[in-house]
């Protein structure tokens, strides 16, 4: 079975927004096991709305519409459903009746007409309730095709979406069993990984498709079946990984089912009961940012110090002037300099320590653009190592953030 999406908006075409509506709903969709066949983004124009789902609906079972429902002149969506269902608007009193307890509960502005006809709805629609919005969702049928229309405010789509559409699709279709594994790994690249995995990869059964994912120094190794028997496409997949570890074992960390990286670390020392302090220059506190967003990061994540400057280095984290004036700001000894002392002054279990230059000019150092040192704090030891990023400031940034993770991984999963 497959479904299709049209987002509707001028402000993603123009980039204004990204379309994060899309992912939500592929991802959702492929869980009950949907395939995704196309995913299209329009204008605000009835024209270009018919020919979108004029299209979608030859190729599709499902058709999921998102956006132009607002109570403006510019949301068109219900007026060309009416023109594609050869419909036409009614007032739905039930859904009158909540927008206008909304504007009681929680809007201060006066309700006005224009919020009244978020009522009108196409009389041949199922409405779908949003208990979060004043626009409800629709559902629609033209031969064997639903069309599904909701807002494009993305928590108000995602809850219509999990509470209403998916059990709604569930019913009323017929759907295979979609499984993915995807194996997370670090430290090579893709074309290494391949050259390491191709005996593997070239007898893997026909029903089973295998994908590389790069990203910034890690790839993803998605492996997916689709069939009637889910237990039986979980089986096959397994085995197939178990063959994966032998050949490259040393640089996987997990599977996406365990979480990214910084969750596993923070799974680690949560288990082991050991703590973690940041010393942070160039990447800016992106590495505290990923830790804080885990849910009880104060358990483990004692705190950072975002040492940018020079200055801060020494004043803050205690870095003697004359290492810096040695050896640069940007070196190894400054780097263990860092983790050692935010170790010791947040009396913590391990530190991890950056710094280098992202560019685009060398600032204090004379390091070229792209070098990096990295030092890991442990119980037992201090040690940094170098790398270099490459020249583009963002890319350098993110990379080494993650080869951050790598390391302190590798540290912990030894005590």
């Amino acid at each position: 079975m497959q479904a299709e999406i049209i987002t509707i908006g001028d402000e993603i075409l123009i980039g204004q927004i990204v379309d994060s509506n899309s992912a939500f709903i592929s991802k959702e969709l492929n869980k009950i096991g949907v395939t995704v066949y196309q995913i299209t983004s329009v204008q605000d124009n009835r024209d270009h709305i018919l020919e979108a789902l004029q299209m979608a609906g030859k190729r599709s079972s499902v058709v999921i519409v998102t956006g132009g429902l607002g109570p403006t002149k510019d949301d068109v969506t219900k007026h060309t459903l009416c023109d594609f269902f050869k419909d036409e608007l009614v007032q739905n009193e039930e859904v009158l009746s909540h927008i206008e307890e909304l504007f009681k509960k929680y809007i201060s502005t006066p309700i006005s007409d224009l919020n009244r006809k978020q009522a009108m709805v196409p009389s041949k629609a199922t409405i779908l309730h949003n208990a979060y919005g004043t626009a409800p969702g629709l559902w629609m049928k033209n031969g064997g095709t639903a069309f599904v229309s909701l807002p494009g405010v993305p928590y108000e789509m995602k809850h219509l979406m999990q509470d209403q559409v998916l059990p709604k699709i569930m019913s009323d279709f017929e759907r295979p069993h979609i499984v993915h594994k995807t194996i997370l790994t670090y430290g090579l690249g893709e074309s290494a990984i391949a050259n390491k995995i191709e005996d593997w990869e070239d007898a893997l059964p026909k029903f089973i498709k295998f994908a590389y994912l790069p990203n910034l120094g890690r790839v993803r190794l998605r492996l997916s079946a689709k069939g009637t028997d889910k237990q039986a496409l979980i089986s096959a997949i397994e085995a197939e990984v178990e063959k994966l570890y032998p050949l490259i074992g040393d640089i996987i960390y997990g599977t996406e089912e365990d979480g990214s990286i910084e969750h596993q670390v923070a799974e680690l020392l949560t288990q082991k009961k050991m703590t973690l302090a940041t010393a942070e220059s160039f990447t800016g506190g992106k590495i505290a940012e990923r830790l804080t967003a885990i849910p009880g990061a104060s358990n483990y994540f004692k705190g950072s110090v975002v040492s940018y400057a020079t200055e801060t280095k020494i004043k803050l984290l205690e870095v003697p002037t004359n290492l810096v004036e040695k050896h640069s700001v940007v070196s190894a000894e400054v780097a263990v300099a860092m983790a050692e002392n935010a170790k010791n002054i947040l009396n913590t279990d391990f530190a991890i320590a950056t710094t280098g230059n992202a560019g685009p000019t060398k600032g204090d150092s004379d390091a070229e653009v792209g070098t990096v040192f990295i030092a890991v704090s442990t119980p037992q030891r201090t040690f940094a190592e170098q790398f270099v990023m490459g020249n583009q400031r963002e890319r350098i940034v993110k990379k080494s953030v993650n080869k951050t993770f790598e390391l302190l991984w590798k540290e912990i999963l030894n005590f």
